[in-house]
């Protein structure tokens, strides 16, 4: 009996290698793996910001216009950006001119 197990384990050993072996021969003429899914999940991540956006912008200029009915609706701050932003008589300044 135990002279069996050690039969079967040593033909697991062998092949396993044998397999081994082969694979590394093959591995070199692969085909290389597709960027297929990261672009797709690139380009759907991106409309999802683009879409999220628009659906941002248009609540803020719906609450505005509740609450100030017949008024322009003044430019949105933008959320995730903490760095210098001002609006002068409703435009966004030129780059370069920021004087305090």
């Amino acid at each position: 009996m135990a002279t069996y197990m050690w039969r079967k384990y040593a033909d697991y050993v062998y092949t396993k290698w044998e397999k081994t072996l082969l694979w590394d021969m093959v591995e070199p003429f692969r085909r290389p793996k597709s960027f297929t899914p990261l672009v797709t999940i690139y380009v759907s991540a991106f409309y999802t910001g683009v879409i999220g956006a628009a659906i941002t912008e248009q609540l803020y200029k719906e609450k505005y216009w509740e609450e100030h009915p017949g008024q322009e609706v003044p430019l949105m701050k933008p959320m995730f950006y903490g760095g210098p932003w001002r609006v002068m008589r409703g435009d966004v300044p030129p780059m370069g001119k920021f004087e305090l």
